[in-house]
This record gives C-alpha cells, structure tokens and sequence, in this order.
C-alpha cells in the first residue's frame, strides 16, 4: 500500500514539474514575441510608410 502511495505522490511531482516548465517556456516565447515586435517597431516606427523611400526613376 505505502508504495502506491509514493508512486502517486512521484507522478503528481512529476505532473507539477511538468506544468511549471511548460509555463516558463510560455513566459520565454511571450517575452522574446515582444522583444522581438519592439525590435521591429524601432526599426520602422510607422508601418503605414515603407522602411525604404524611393528617389525619382529617370528614364
């Protein structure tokens, strides 16, 4: 009996490790998403005007 106690008291630590891995490499990808749309907001702050402009095309 006190074994299947352990063995269940294991897999539910086990379960918990699991789930807070699980939420930490959510917490990195959420973090590194907004690094990232930082990132490409201050290369070009206004999306509606192309990063690159143009000159005249002489023909």
């Amino acid at each position: 009996m006190a074994s299947e106690t352990f063995k269940k008291r294991q897999k539910e630590m086990a379960r918990k490790e699991k789930q807070q891995k699980k939420a930490a490499r959510r917490m990195e990808r959420r973090d590194e998403k907004a690094r990232t749309e930082s990132k490409v907001e201050r290369e070009n702050p206004n999306p509606a005007e192309p990063a690159f402009q143009h000159g005249p095309t002489i023909l």
